[in-house]
């Protein structure tokens, strides 16, 4: 069993509960407390930070319901699989899970030009099978598959190699080619994984997965990438703030 390294503030306002509990939702999305790592139990806990029993069943508790530890009996409470939690901006998946601390990295199945297909034909403005720059990646956190995505771009926007994707968000290869993304059309579905994306995603075929198509434009309004991705949905969501009008 691993000890935690958390400490409170018992002059702070923050309840004591959220403060452990914050503290240890850190450690699991930083990678310091992996998966299957087994915490020492309430009682334990509760004695090494002087804190009351209830405090410290209130804090593993909200981490339980955040899916973020679970219970089992005869084993204790273990970490499972932190999910991603993507926030709806226009940025990449790349830069966003380094800002996450979740450490991504890529591998590129397909960099080549091909024939426009008709979705993607449609979303950047191009007739069907004209030639368009088609990339196709594998993303991964913490050495975990996460997504399959398939973006298109018009050829002749940028240069692009292997090595620059597998180190590099897109979006951000673009942006240090001088094209200015100014805003986005997005659409957020859900399908059954393929036994090619089950296999790829290390997912039981027929498993639930979120789906995303993107469409970006620049600061002139010429679309200039189209994605189609799919992601797993035991590891990802996404993140929307409602505000009322």
């Amino acid at each position: 069993m691993t000890p935690l390294a958390v400490t409170v503030d018992r002059r702070s306002p923050v309840p004591l509960y959220f403060q452990v509990a914050e503290q240890i939702e850190r450690e699991i999305i930083s990678g310091a407390l992996a998966p299957g790592t087994r915490l020492p139990n309430e009682i334990v806990l509760a004695d090494q930070l002087t804190l009351s029993r209830p405090t410290m069943r209130q804090a593993i508790q909200y981490l339980v319901d955040k899916g973020l530890l679970v219970r089992k009996r005869g084993v204790g409470t273990q970490v499972v699989q932190s999910q991603v939690r993507r926030s709806i901006e226009l940025s990449s998946l790349y830069d966003d899970l380094t800002r996450a601390g979740q450490h991504p990295s890529t591998i590129v199945r397909d960099l080549r030009v091909c024939l426009a297909p008709e979705d993607a034909a449609s979303a950047l403005g191009v007739p069907v099978g004209s030639d368009l720059l088609r990339i196709r990646r594998l993303r991964c956190a913490q050495n975990e598959p996460l997504a399959l995505m398939t973006n298109y771009l018009p050829t002749g926007l940028l240069d692009l190699t292997t090595e620059q994707l597998e180190e590099h968000g897109l979006y951000g290869l673009l942006r240090s080619a001088g094209v200015q993304l100014r805003v986005a059309r997005q659409t957020i579905g859900a399908c059954t994984a393929t036994a090619s994306q089950a296999k790829d995603l290390h997912e039981a075929k027929g498993a639930a997965l979120l789906t995303m198509t993107r469409t970006a434009y620049d600061d002139v309004g010429r679309a200039v990438e189209y994605g189609s991705h799919v992601y797993r949905a035991s590891r990802y969501s996404f993140e929307l703030t409602l505000i009322e009008r």
